[in-house]
């Protein structure tokens, strides 16, 4: 009896708990719905025969993209977000369509996929005379102005008149080039792969200014760069782009956007804009979540409550400080790799990519989450030739496990370079072998520094 008296307050404790789980997994999912009336307002649409018969032939349609803050990006579980992928699933609800993701990573790639038809469409590209010539627009569904973007702490770029004989940087095959190239000649225009590479140009002081979106200039870490004024007259109008020879698909998209309650479509984008959106793991995940930890947390409450021992705690701790040590390690070799001024990596013994740093993502300007756990030869980042001379040179010496040191010279992207190129086999604490730690020190760069 006193064992029963003794298991009340227990059970009172987990009842509470899967009281509290139950509600916050109501208000979760409350939150992460649309609004019922919204998501059924006009939920298909209605399609004549030949789009009928062009979704069934085509029910899979492939987006070409890249990673665009707040409007499409990949969330911490890996998963495509941002406004155009809410509009897209929203079509996708209407239509029946499939979209599957084709990441790529600069404009310029894009570009290429689209124009190749790797790809259907996209829904990140701005409207110009170039990009009419292969592809066709749907009807805008909102958009924000260009914004120009300089060094902190400089006075704020005011027009493109204030960059005459100053250096503009911009992606390869900016929608605004061809503009700026016709209208503002004065402009010492550069072309690089990626806005994070324009940015490190502007922050460094190699280029005086940029453009980019507003809504997405605002999101940029303070200290580097400063948003100055919104180009006038230019306006990036949002679109869904689609290769040329793809009528029905376009017919499509076009009724299902004007299908779009005004209130709806404002709704989604007031979510991303005001920087509050959810962030939605996939549905396992979010089940783990709620039910799951709630489930778990009330059966370790009422198993300590009756069988707490010192013993089990001791072994937590101890647990908890392996944990906490092992995390230390691994932040620091982190940031030691990042602190190195050159290019370093870490590949394992079929040559993917394990660990690199801050120095390696600049110098083929990728992110290392893009390419984690890849092949040079499956990348686009270095030509060809020089991504299977590499990867022949890492793979032949996994199998001699020789240290590599050499002067050479290799054929980047943006030219040859000499370069100093080391590579040291490493072992586990078993003393098998591992994979490969290398690196390499660009000679040229350093002699014009001496």
């Amino acid at each position: 009896m006193l064992f029963f008296r003794g298991l009340k307050p227990v059970v009172c404790w987990m009842f509470l708990l899967s009281a509290i789980g139950v509600a916050h997994w109501v208000m979760a999912t409350h939150l992460a719905t649309p609004d019922p009336k919204g998501a059924g307002a006009g939920l298909t649409i209605g399609l004549n025969a030949q789009e009928r018969q062009w979704v069934a032939e085509h029910p899979r349609v492939i987006v070409a993209s890249k990673h665009f803050p707040l409007f499409l990006f990949k969330d911490e579980y890996g998963q495509w977000s941002g406004l155009y992928n809410d509009v897209l699933n929203r079509i996708s609800a209407m239509t029946g369509l499939q979209f599957v993701y084709a990441e790529t990573f600069s404009t310029e790639q894009m570009l290429e996929h689209l124009e190749s038809g790797a790809a259907n469409m996209s829904t990140t590209l701005a409207m110009n005379d170039e990009r009419k010539a292969f592809l066709d627009f749907s009807h805008a569904f909102g958009g924000a102005g260009w914004v120009l973007v300089g060094r902190a702490g400089e006075p704020p770029v005011q027009s493109l008149q204030q960059l005459s004989q100053q250096v503009l940087v911009l992606p390869a095959r900016h929608a605004l080039e061809s503009m700026i190239r016709r209208d503002y000649p004065a402009i010492e225009l550069r072309s690089v792969k990626t806005y994070a590479e324009a940015r490190a140009l502007v922050v460094s002081g190699e280029a005086h200014a940029t453009i980019e979106n507003e809504i997405a200039a605002q999101f940029y870490p303070s200290g580097q760069l400063e948003v100055g004024q919104v180009l006038e007259g230019h306006w990036t109008a949002d679109y869904l782009s689609v290769g040329k020879g793809q009528p029905q698909l376009l017919s499509i998209l076009n009724k299902a956007l004007a299908a779009f309650a005004p209130a709806e479509l404002r709704a989604i984008r007031l979510k991303w804009s005001s920087g509050n959106a959810p962030v939605q793991a996939p549905a396992s995940k979010q089940w783990l979540t709620t039910w799951g930890w709630w489930g778990v947390l009330a059966v370790c409450v009422f198993a300590l409550s009756i069988l707490l021992h010192r013993r089990c705690r001791t072994l937590i701790q101890l647990r908890l400080e392996a944990e906490t040590d092992l995390r230390d390690q691994l932040a620091f070799q982190h940031a030691l790799m990042d602190a190195m001024p050159d290019p370093m990596f870490v590949r394992d013994l079929e040559g993917r990519l394990v660990m690199c740093n801050k120095s390696y993502e600049e110098s083929l300007s990728i992110r290392f989450d893009q390419v984690k756990g890849r092949q040079l030869i499956e990348l686009d980042t270095l030509p060809r030739e020089t991504a299977e001379r590499l990867h022949v040179e890492l793979m032949a010496q996994l199998e001699t496990r020789k240290t590599s040191f050499s002067l050479c010279q290799l054929l980047f992207k943006s030219g040859p370079r000499d370069i100093y190129q080391w590579t040291v086999p490493f072992y586990g604490a078993d003393g098998k072998l591992r994979g490969l730690l290398g690196g390499w020190s660009d000679i040229g760069k350093c002699k014009k520094q001496t």
